[in-house]
């Protein structure tokens, strides 16, 4: 039976609004459609005009990545991109799948429709945070039982990546993140279902049905384009998102397998289930709560202590106290389980005892410890606290920071800060930890009265590229500065990140370029700033 060419556009149509050839050069040879579907120009003007000219900056890494790992007669997609500035409503998405045809190797037919803007933090190229990552895949995996679909999660290692980055230029490193970024959410489903974990580890959730060897071998002919990629080496391996798991256990599931290859990277065995998984973090949730437990109640854990600097005279202003828990693990699993199973609260007191009996002991010192959100909010804590501060011989008032994570919701702001200011008539200094990381940062800021904001270390770690992290920055240290408030920035690890920190204003400064965290407090590695100010002998305080 044979087919007219109308025929063929009229299947093409019927899944799409736009259709679009590619040539090797990265020019569209051929448009028809709707292209006012999309908002964006007539297809008739894109012909002849590179691909990029139509896609946003931000996503131009994907669809590049996206046409790159196309062999003849394969296909992939779809993900979703927006329009480039200009074309179009702002943020303006649309989906794209994309075809190498055998006969014409060189070149790419893509097929577009319109689309909704992916929701989401994102930090390296686009890549979702390890939070907004469990929050995609859950909705991912509804929606997929819901249309019979079946997807997977995919685990993946490219060793030797940080340290590639490491040896570039700034801008060097930035595009290879950028790249990478690309390559991973050109896998995934819909093109943004991919996170960075850590580690040079990662996340992706995509289709079922293709072996881990062919993602393995894509993702590195794809990072053999880059001139800088020849010490990575990638492997993946992948879970099934397919089981009998009610959604209330979707998202422990996840965060299980993510915990599981955090901690064993490719040398573990993910569970092959959903419903595998479930099973496993329950044994494995037992087994920490115990655990857990004999930690606060025999005080089972190790203090560290960090420097944080004053950024003008780089003078020493503090130390933060962080928790270890007998081994260089992060302690970020198991904090965060003390919150699930409402054991933060003895968890903070704890440490809370400890760090004011080294106050005590040494006159000299102060100190920042960390307390979660749902803390705060405890009127047993305040009253523990100042039982405490009562008990000590030597007065800890104004050596004493209490640093409040987003790692937990605050969900009473007026009984927090009515707690908070309790703690601050002691003689105590607040501050709110990692701004920025949660999306509850600025109605912390507009309804507690704080003595100082962290700002979170992933705009630390972009604000020395300059672009919207620069202004973010600037803009934040200006409005704290109206408010009486200091800034600090967190993860400075160069000068150059010290020097764009200084220049936005920011008051404080903390990150392995003044010192990784040591059993006993130190003083910074290095002092920096005016020599006038470290002459003089001045030193920036916060109350």
């Amino acid at each position: 039976m044979s087919l007219a060419p109308h025929r063929f556009l009229g299947f093409a149509f019927a899944c799409a609004d736009l259709l679009l050839e590619v040539d090797d050069d990265g020019r569209i040879t051929f448009a028809v459609g709707a292209a006012a579907t999309l908002a964006g120009p007539a297809e008739t003007s894109l012909i002849g005009k590179p691909w990029r000219s139509y896609v946003h900056e931000a996503d131009q890494p994907v669809i590049e990545a996206l046409f790159a790992g196309l062999d003849p007669g394969a296909r992939q997609g779809p993900v979703v991109a927006r329009l480039a500035d200009g074309m179009g409503r702002p943020g303006q998405a649309f989906s794209i799948s994309a075809c190498r045809l055998p006969q014409n190797a060189g070149a790419v037919s893509c097929a577009l429709m319109r689309a909704q803007p992916p929701a989401g933090a994102s930090g390296h190229g686009g890549l979702l945070d390890r939070e907004s990552f469990e929050t995609v895949a859950k909705g991912l995996i509804e929606t997929a039982r819901a249309g019979g679909h079946e997807l997977e999660l995919a685990f993946v290692e490219m060793e030797g990546l940080s340290e590639t980055a490491k040896a570039l230029a700034p801008d060097s490193a930035r595009t290879l993140q950028t790249r990478v970024a690309g390559a991973l959410r050109a896998q995934s489903h819909g093109g943004h279902a991919a996170a960075e974990l850590g580690d040079d580890r990662f996340a992706v959730v995509r289709g079922a049905g293709e072996p881990p060897e062919v993602l393995t071998s894509r993702l590195t002919r794809l990072l053999a384009l880059l001139d800088a990629s020849g010490d990575i080496k990638t492997a993946a391996r992948v879970m099934a998102l397919n089981g009998d798991v009610s959604p209330s256990k979707i998202v422990r599931a996840i965060r299980y397998a993510l915990d599981d290859f955090l901690e064993d990277g490719m040398a573990g065995t993910p569970p092959a289930t959903l419903t595998d998984a479930v099973n496993e973090s329950v044994r494995h949730t037992l087994e920490k709560a115990t655990a857990l437990g004999a930690a606060v109640t025999e005080r089972k854990f190790n203090l560290v202590y960090q420097p944080v600097v004053v950024l003008r005279s780089g003078e020493l202003h503090h130390h933060e106290v962080l928790v270890r828990f007998g081994d260089a693990s992060s302690p970020f699993p198991m904090i965060r389980m003390a919150e699930e199973l409402d054991l933060i609260e003895g968890l903070d007191l704890a440490i809370a005892e400890q760090a004011m009996a080294e106050l005590a002991a040494n006159p000299k010192l102060r100190l920042a410890v960390n307390i979660s959100g749902r803390t705060i909010i405890s009127p047993n804590f305040v009253q523990e606290v100042e039982a405490l501060m009562d008990g000590q011989t030597h007065a800890i008032e104004g050596r004493l920071i209490w640093e409040i994570t987003e790692s937990a919701a605050i969900d009473d702001l007026a009984l927090a800060d009515r707690h908070i200011q309790a703690l601050r008539r002691r003689g105590c200094m607040v501050c709110l930890d990692d701004f920025g990381a949660g999306a509850a940062s600025l109605a912390y800021l507009q309804q507690l009265s704080l003595d100082v904001v962290k700002i979170d270390g992933r705009y630390i770690r972009e604000l020395q590229h300059g672009g919207r992290e620069s202004t973010f920055i600037r803009h934040l240290v200006q409005m704290c500065g109206e408010l009486n408030v200091k800034t600090l920035a967190e993860m400075v690890e160069n000068s150059l990140a010290e020097e764009a920190v200084r220049r936005a204003g920011v008051d404080f400064a903390q990150g392995w370029l003044y010192g990784a965290a040591s059993d006993r407090p130190e003083p910074p590695a290095t002092k920096r700033g005016p020599v006038a100010a470290r002459r003089t002998g001045a030193v920036e305080t916060w109350g």
